[in-house]
């Protein structure tokens, strides 16, 4: 596999649900410039807002959940895991490569039956 092959990355994190709006919209654009000012290019952004959690994580029921999808040669993953580590409300976080397959299921569009009557 040739070094500095561009791969496409997906992480998704997970924002302590107590902070106020402003502070969670400012905490993921200091993750987005991170991953920019890193080398990286954002392909998209996806806010999936507040959810409640199947079970407890650290005393806490509910948090914030936002997903970035971004393209880099692979160095850029053990220094985001740091960074996501490093805050303090960042309470869960994963980071996967989208492999051919993932990427091509996710640009078909989905196609809908029509009503059969």
């Amino acid at each position: 596999m040739a070094q500095n092959e561009v791969r496409i990355y997906e992480t998704v994190f997970i924002i302590t649900a107590s902070l106020d709006d402003p502070t969670i919209t400012s905490l993921i654009d200091k993750t987005k410039e991170f991953i920019t000012t890193n080398g990286a290019t954002i392909r998209s952004v996806d806010i999936w807002g507040r959810k409640r959690f199947a079970y407890p994580i650290n005393k806490k029921t509910n948090g914030y959940y936002a997903v970035i999808e971004f393209s880099d040669s692979g160095e850029l993953v053990h220094k985001l895991e740091r960074f996501f580590n490093i805050e303090q409300d960042i309470v869960r976080f994963i980071t996967i490569k989208l492999d051919k397959k993932a990427l091509l299921t996710k640009a078909k569009p989905k196609v809908e039956e029509g009503v059969k009557q």
